[in-house]
């Protein structure tokens, strides 16, 4: 059980999260460590989490999985015909060849893309949004936002400025 406590943060007050309890117990055990950046891992990892689970809410209810989503969506905002070949889609979206033959596998299943063959190479082939998925993803997509608008809807929009700005500098200093 958390000892919910009121703590002054700049000039706002704020309520103390499950994750100042872990670091109160690491200062009282460790003083000698600046635990710090367990503060800002930790309640990035948590937030993460509820995220996910609000995000595939949505997506649950157009009967799609995040993965499934992330193919329509990239799809989708590549912009008319809606194709790309199969290396395009792993390297944009991260994921191995693997992983992405089994997400093109179910969404082609369900009749949301379909395979064609590349006219410049005639080896190859493009992975290309169906009028069903084009549909789907369009309803999906604006669900999502509106979710998403949701999910923010308690900081302001200077507090998301900063955090845009913040978390950009960060996956910058990952993504070199």
């Amino acid at each position: 059980m958390v000892d919910i406590k009121i703590f002054k943060m700049s000039s706002i007050l704020m309520k103390a999260d499950p994750v100042d309890a872990i670091l109160a117990q690491w200062q009282s055990v460790r003083p000698d460590l600046d635990v710090s950046p367990m503060g800002i891992i930790g309640r990035m990892t948590r937030l993460a989490k509820h995220l996910e689970r609000a995000i595939q809410g949505t997506f649950s209810d157009f009967g799609l999985h995040v993965g499934e989503f992330d193919v329509l969506a990239t799809l989708r905002r590549s912009g008319q015909p809606y194709q790309l070949s199969p290396t395009e889609l792993f390297n944009t979206m991260m994921v191995s060849s693997g992983t992405m033959t089994h997400r093109i596998d179910r969404l082609e299943h369900a009749n949301l893309v379909k395979r064609i063959p590349d006219p410049s190479d005639r080896r190859g082939t493009l992975i290309q949004l169906t009028d069903q998925g084009f549909n789907l993803i369009e309803k999906a997509v604006e669900a999502h936002v509106a979710n998403e608008h949701n999910l923010l809807s308690v900081l302001d929009k200077a507090e998301r400025e900063t955090l845009i700005q913040l978390l950009s500098k960060l996956l910058i200093s990952f993504e070199k």
